[in-house]
């Protein structure tokens, strides 16, 4: 039975509901807020065939089939299904899952149990029928049994259960009915457990917080006092940063704002006076010209009397005024 290569991780189940395998790991204070975040990386659909020139689609289906574990069923096994339902134009696709003793057997414990794996295959779009209690190895009776026209799967050879390091698709790849998938990169099942165990103490202490026991999640009740001691430290810590964040950001606002007054302070000094100046020109112009006109006021006052002359009927005669 072949599947999407995967790194392997095999979790072993605890005997005790005491303890734990992780109760040892000594936790290291990570800061999980300020760790990098992965890119978004957005995936474009894989091509539909072309139907030949004048062929069109054919009346009967091209029955190709896919096997594989489907463990914690991702978008990477999706896209594959994908490209082995867009290998013709007109595809009827099977995919084949094994059991769990199987499974376990050869590979290793699986998150999901059988059905949970044939459940999560049916809901995919582009499968048409999934085969449960697939096996490991694909014989030309399964073939014949299933009218099997291809095989669709990734080209990297898999061991089959000989022990002797025998290519199960090598007989399909003989006879001409392989279809090459290609995978995803970044995403695996393997991958999916790794960010779990990484972040291990924060979803253990998610769950806890949601009403799982302690039990339930396998974690002995040191483990446990320790995991709420270190998140209460951890969730002090980040309203410390918080704070921080707060006052550096006051002080840097205060510090802008000091630097542009210094900066500034001459030019509006400068403005400052010389309006001033302007404002103290116009008021003594003002003041002088109110001065001359009491000035002018006065002397008119003081002017003595003087003659008027006045002529009339030819004579010329003065008064005094």
């Amino acid at each position: 039975m072949a599947c999407t290569p995967q790194k392997r991780c095999v979790c072993q189940e605890n005997d005790t509901e005491e303890s734990s395998d992780l109760d040892d790991y000594d936790e290291e204070e990570e800061d999980y807020s300020s760790s990098p975040t992965t890119p978004t990386i957005w995936y474009e659909p894989h091509p539909s065939p072309v139907p030949a020139e004048g062929g069109g689609i054919s009346e009967r289906p091209v029955r190709v089939y896919a096997d594989g574990i489907y463990d914690l069923f991702h978008f990477g096994h999706a896209r594959s299904l994908e490209q082995a339902k867009k290998s013709f134009p007109n595809t009827y696709l099977l995919v084949g899952c094994c059991n769990d003793a199987l499974t376990h057997k050869f590979k290793g414990k699986t998150v999901m149990t059988e059905a949970e794996r044939y459940e999560s295959l049916r809901h995919c779009r582009w499968v048409d029928e999934v085969i449960p209690d697939a096996p490991w190895v694909i014989t030309q009776e399964f073939l014949d049994e299933h009218q099997i026209d291809y095989v669709a799967h990734d080209a990297l050879p898999y061991a089959d259960a000989s022990g002797a390091g025998k290519d199960v698709y090598q007989f399909v790849k003989a006879a001409g009915k392989f279809k090459e998938t290609k995978r995803t990169e970044g995403v695996s099942t393997s991958d999916l457990i790794m960010r779990i165990i990484k972040d291990y103490n924060e979803y253990v202490m998610r769950n806890l917080a949601r009403g799982y026991s302690r039990k339930d999640l396998g974690v002995s009740y040191v483990k446990e006092k320790q995991l709420q001691v270190n998140m209460g430290m951890r969730k002090l810590r980040q309203k410390v940063k918080e704070q921080q964040e707060r006052l550096n950001t006051v002080a840097k606002t205060a510090g802008i704002l000091h630097s542009e007054w210094v900066e500034n302070a001459d030019r509006w000094v400068s403005g400052f006076l010389e309006k001033f100046e302007e404002g103290c020109h116009v008021m003594e112009k003002a003041i002088k010209n109110h001065i001359q006109k009491g000035l002018m006021q006065q002397r008119l006052k003081r002017r003595p009397s003087g003659k008027v002359l006045v002529v009339s009927s030819g004579k010329t005669t003065s008064n005094l005024l």
